[in-house]
């Protein structure tokens, strides 16, 4: 098991970390997560029946994990609408992700900061599908959602990604009359 578990560290703990920073926007509790999602991986894995990819299996047990987390919080509604409000918690990490480094371009930014502007759903379609590169299908597995239900969050989560960032942009007197998002 012990090498089994070596190579699934390996192959996906930044991908699991990442999922999970973008869902909690904290780097100490995203890598508190990753740990607990390490050890439901140590108590489950001789239950993983292969039908879905090892990355699949441990981004859905991710999102648990992060949903267990939200549910834990005190007041939990209020607690995730906070999270994700960016403008009132930012990021400040002195080791920069790579995805923080491409933040530096003025169009990804508005793009991260209108995400909260986003359902919990359409955040996770989003972050799964253009962050972490899964296939609809994958995406779809992950989620336990059917793959209509990702097509139709995804493109309401473009729709409103659009509109935030032309509201945003319009504010702002940002350069760019359209947003091109598909």
């Amino acid at each position: 098991m012990d090498s089994i578990f070596d190579e699934l560290y390996e192959k996906y703990h930044q991908d699991l970390f990442q999922f999970l920073f973008y869902m909690v926007r904290n780097r100490e509790q995203a890598e508190d997560l990753v740990q607990e999602v390490y050890m439901k991986v140590l108590r489950s894995y001789d239950r993983f029946e292969g039908r879905s990819s090892e990355k699949t299996w441990l981004l859905s047990i991710a999102k648990h994990v992060a949903i267990d987390f939200f549910r834990k919080q005190r007041s939990w509604r209020y607690k995730i609408m906070k999270t994700f409000d960016w403008t009132v918690q930012p990021l400040h990490d002195p080791s920069p992700l790579p995805e923080e480094i491409a933040v530096q371009n003025e169009e990804i930014q508005l793009m991260y900061r209108c995400l909260g502007g986003c359902t919990i759903d359409q955040r996770l379609v989003v972050v799964l599908r253009f962050i972490q590169g899964l296939s609809v299908a994958e995406t779809a597995e992950a989620l336990g959602w059917t793959e209509s239900k990702v097509k139709t969050t995804q493109h309401r989560a473009l729709k409103r990604l659009r509109q935030q960032m032309e509201e945003e942009a319009a504010k702002g007197g940002w350069h760019h009359e359209k947003i091109p998002m598909e």
